[in-house]
């Protein structure tokens, strides 16, 4: 059986339970919520995450589900600015039109991860599988990837690639997926967890 690196198995140990808690707390998210989940996933590609949870937290004020309005105006807030906010709004709003049927079709499939995922894709025109994989992620779902270069720099030092591609095409990032879930069974910790581990490393705190 394969192991982490000493130093790496010593911060899991350290951090595992807060990890276990934190993977937890995404399972609980209740139905009503994966709306803004969703949004999130939007709003935070070259975005912080700090930004992004500020912006939904004043459209979940003002009920953007609910009522649709520009979005604009919050993402170009200064006090949280999101890049791209224009090309981000109109995602925003596309998904406001079909989110009724998304959400059913995610309380449905839940079980059938990879197919949901292939739902999320088709119905969100320009969500790419990180996206994708996030959002169902932070509603519970386990065992995808969220392949960004903060995680490709781990599963390079831990040589599950060779190296870390300057482009993800959709059969590369499968790729990396199906390498990353086989070293995951071999040291026993699943990829979700060595997900969450990877970004404490990088960043101190366990976020979503």
């Amino acid at each position: 059986m394969k192991t982490l690196p000493e130093k790496w198995q010593a911060i899991f140990d350290e951090r595992k339970d807060a990890i276990a808690l934190r993977l937890e707390d995404f399972a609980a998210v209740r139905a009503e919520e994966y709306f803004y989940e969703l949004l999130f996933c939007i709003l935070t590609p070259q975005s912080s995450a700090r930004n992004a949870e500020s912006v939904i937290l004043e459209l979940k004020r003002d009920r953007f589900l609910e009522n649709g309005f520009d979005p604009v105006p919050y993402l170009r807030d200064p006090r949280h600015y999101i890049r791209f906010h224009n090309v981000k709004s109109k995602r925003l709003l596309h998904i406001r039109e079909i989110y009724p049927n998304l959400h059913e079709l995610v309380i449905r499939d839940k079980e059938n991860i990879r197919q949901l995922r292939e739902i999320v894709l088709e119905m969100i025109p320009g969500l790419g599988l990180k996206e994708s994989s996030h959002f169902l992620r932070n509603i519970g779902v386990r065992g995808l990837a969220i392949l960004d270069r903060h995680i490709l720099k781990h599963l390079k030092e831990l040589r599950i690639i060779g190296r870390i591609p300057k482009s993800l095409t959709p059969k590369r990032y499968l790729e990396i997926e199906r390498k990353w879930l086989k070293y995951a069974e071999e040291v026993g910790i699943t990829m979700d967890e060595l997900d969450l581990l990877f970004w404490s490393m990088e960043t101190g705190e366990i976020r979503k």
